[in-house]
């Protein structure tokens, strides 16, 4: 993959879309063999190495491998991607339920931030945190100069600023679902101007126990971090200060990952319940297949289950998290290697997290 291909592919929608995959029967032999076969898929579509987090009902199982040593573990660090996205979301709804903002309240920055307006609506939390803002994917100001193995870093409040006053809306607010980077990291602002980082640890991270989740890598966390590829080759993690809460510059793990699915699963055990369950509740009709909560995809499942799921990539990092709360049960893998979907095949990390998903849904 060329340059300037590889930029505009992994800056635009990771997390964007994926083709369902049906579950097959459950596996005889056990969790640990069902596991690792999808390890052994993994590994065989190209990644280096992968970690996957299961839950099933009251048991979690997480298993790593590698086509060569280190073999991850549950503590080991991979970056995010736009999961982060069903963070911030979290971090919205839980403003929303202790009063401190609407979901249908305007998005409102600081006065140089020009909010593109088209319609007579303008645009709402709400519409931030489905994507039917009809904001583009990107700001029109940001691959130019970007660094194509760290397009967000050279990326400044100046230049949002800028970028924003270039910007026009495709549909008017409300109306269309189209996905939008630069609408959640947006979302981020609103929420926490300058600060975003430090808020989502404070108001989701932290009330989770997601004790790894963090834009910012601690020492101990830098030393059990794996490394991203490109088709084989080390690329740099990216990095982001603006645009962040969008899941461009998160690190996390499989054990925080299985903590905050958990937490999917079961919100009434959770501190943030009420915020969990308002994420969870569908706003916006995708089609008949598909709705949008905030931050989270919900896909109708024959029988009336409902999959709630969302993917996510960097550089060098692809990840998808996945679960069905009717049989709790839940998927999250993650794997060192950017990939990318087809017009016929979803990316390997979402195919198999799905597919191993629907066989625990149906064991």
């Amino acid at each position: 993959m060329d340059r300037r291909t590889f930029l505009a592919v992994a800056t635009a929608a990771a997390g964007a879309g994926v083709a369902l995959v049906p579950g097959n029967a459950a596996a005889a032999d056990g969790l640990p063999a069902l596991v690792q076969r999808y390890l052994d898929r993994a590994l065989a579509a190209g990644s280096p190495s992968v970690i996957c987090g299961v839950i099933r009902g009251r048991h979690t199982y997480v298993k790593g491998a590698a086509a060569a040593s280190p073999v991850p573990d549950g503590r080991t660090v991979f970056q995010l991607g736009s999961i982060t996205k069903t963070l911030t979301a979290t971090a919205l709804a839980r403003a929303v339920r202790e009063g401190r903002t609407r979901l249908d309240a305007p998005l409102v920055l600081p006065a140089r931030f020009r909010v593109p307006r088209k319609g007579p609506r303008r645009i709402t939390l709400a519409d931030l945190a489905t994507h039917t803002s009809g904001l583009p994917s990107l700001p029109p100001n940001l691959l130019a100069g970007a660094d194509p193995y760290d397009p967000y870093a050279h990326y400044t409040l100046d230049d949002l600023a800028a970028g924003l006053r270039k910007t026009t809306l495709s549909t008017e607010p409300g109306k269309v679902h189209a996905y939008s980077n630069l609408g959640f990291g947006l979302l981020g602002q609103a929420l926490a101007f300058d600060d975003v980082d430090a808020m989502l640890r404070r108001q989701v991270a932290a009330p989770l126990g997601l004790v790894d989740t963090t834009t910012t890598l601690r020492p101990d966390m830098a030393s059990r971090k794996a490394v991203g590829h490109l088709e084989g080759e080390p690329v740099p993690d990216w990095r982001d200060h603006v645009l962040s809460a969008a899941g461009t510059s998160m690190y996390s793990t499989a054990d925080d990952m299985v903590r905050f699915l958990n937490a999917q699963l079961r919100p009434g055990r959770s501190p943030l319940r009420d915020a969990i369950e308002l994420t969870q509740r569908p706003r916006f009709t995708v089609d008949r297949t598909l709705r949008l909560g905030l931050g989270w995809h919900l896909s109708s499942l024959p029988g009336g289950r409902t999959m709630t799921w969302h993917n996510g990539g960097t550089g060098g990092f692809s990840t998808c998290a996945a679960f069905i709360r009717e049989s709790a049960t839940a998927v999250v893998m993650m794997v060192n290697t950017f990939s990318e979907e087809t017009g016929t095949a979803a990316r390997p990390v979402d195919a198999l997290t799905m597919s191993l998903l629907g066989e625990l849904d149906k064991s």
